[in-house]
């Protein structure tokens, strides 16, 4: 099961931008999570179309089942 931890910020025009970091440390620790939210947000590292990242909308774990299937 492929896992990922996805950030979700708030640009300057107010929609969402996400950023994934796949195969998270585990548990996940929420202080930890917000603290580098906050980190990256005062540091102004990433920028998106609808310019800088103003603040944090929320963060998820997500959990992916990748089955391949075999071609003939």
């Amino acid at each position: 099961m492929e896992k990922s931890l996805e950030l979700q910020f708030v640009n300057q025009q107010g929609k969402v931008v996400r950023i994934a970091i796949d195969n998270p440390v585990e548990p996940v620790n929420a202080q930890q999570v917000s603290s580098v939210m906050d980190a990256i947000i005062a540091a102004n590292i990433f920028t998106s179309s609808g310019g800088d990242l103003v603040g944090k909308q929320g963060a998820r774990l997500l959990q992916r089942e990748v089955t391949e299937v075999a071609l003939t």
